[in-house]
């Protein structure tokens, strides 16, 4: 198995690089920028890629997602409840003073429940809104992983004050859909460091209580 999780653009998004070296295949999520490095790391490793996961429709996880959909000829999964963010990425690119990057409708919706991933290394879609309407998290039981877009963070949750955005709504995905999984499942933020869930749930100051 290949695991890697790299910073990449200006607001540092995680995107995660996963796969089967007996395979040969990978999915990738999040590639919101740097797509060179991205497609090289692919290539480098000998791997065929056979998903774009998106968690969320904001420009840092989605900026790139299309670029490497032309490289690479996998199709692009994003929930379909982000399709109106899709839709404002020249007011997203506004907000950070950049250059809008081409977008396009997604090939299939990242819908709950949904199997996604490789044979060996199947995820889960959860539907997590609060940070975004679309907003998803993906849980790999055989790896004890969740990849958790902007919904979780070491210490702290997704900002709310975004379009689609919505406090309690967060709140609740998070101990609905998350805090349900076991302690020690490891969490792959969209920002910032890994974390281990067990420890949000005793110390997160947004979840204690």
């Amino acid at each position: 198995m290949i695991l890697e999780s790299f910073p990449v653009g200006p607001l540092q998004c995680n995107c995660t690089l996963l796969g089967d070296e007996e395979a040969h295949e990978a999915i990738v999520i999040d590639p919101g920028d740097n797509v060179s490095q991205i497609h090289r790391r692919l290539t480098g490793h000998g791997l065929k890629l056979k998903q774009i996961l998106v968690t969320h429709a904001h420009i840092d996880h989605v900026g790139g997602a299309l670029q490497l959909k032309r490289l690479t000829g996998a199709p692009i999964l994003l929930n379909q409840n982000d399709l109106p963010l899709l839709e404002m990425m020249e007011t997203q690119a506004g907000w950070l003073g950049v250059e809008p990057p081409e977008v396009a409708p997604p090939d299939e919706d990242l819908a709950d429940g949904l199997i996604v991933g490789l044979s060996n290394y199947p995820a889960q879609v959860l539907h997590t809104p609060g940070h975004t309407q679309g907003s998803v998290c993906l849980h790999f039981p055989v790896l004890k992983l969740l990849v958790a877009g902007d919904t979780l963070f070491a210490g702290s949750i997704g900002r709310t004050d975004l379009p689609g955005g919505n406090y309690p709504q967060i709140i609740h995905s998070i101990q609905s859909r998350l805090l349900t999984l076991p302690d020690e499942t490891r969490v792959i933020t969209g920002h910032g460091p890994a974390t281990i869930l067990g420890d949000e749930r005793r110390s997160n100051p947004f979840l204690r209580g």
